[in-house]
């Protein structure tokens, strides 16, 4: 699995993962639960992460929805 954004917005990773649903790539959300560790203070971003050889069309997809800036520093807090 690669990753393809790191971010504390629920939901743009919401979207995403729609995003790629719809056009048949798997996606992973790390760190869902450290968010309720950390108490829900959003300190924490959560990353979402596809498969290998996957990340090219993931990225190209996001661009075409507009939300290719998310892209540009995957691993910014917010």
């Amino acid at each position: 699995m690669e990753e393809l954004i790191r971010t504390n917005d629920i939901v743009l990773i919401s979207f995403v993962e729609a995003l790629l649903r719809d056009a048949g790539i798997e996606t992973l959300v790390l760190d869902q639960n450290m968010s309720v560790v950390e108490g829900s203070l959003g300190v924490l971003p959560r990353r979402v992460l596809v498969p290998e050889g996957k990340l090219e069309e993931a990225r190209r997809i996001l661009t075409d929805a507009d939300i290719g800036k998310e892209l540009e520093n995957p691993g910014k807090k917010g």
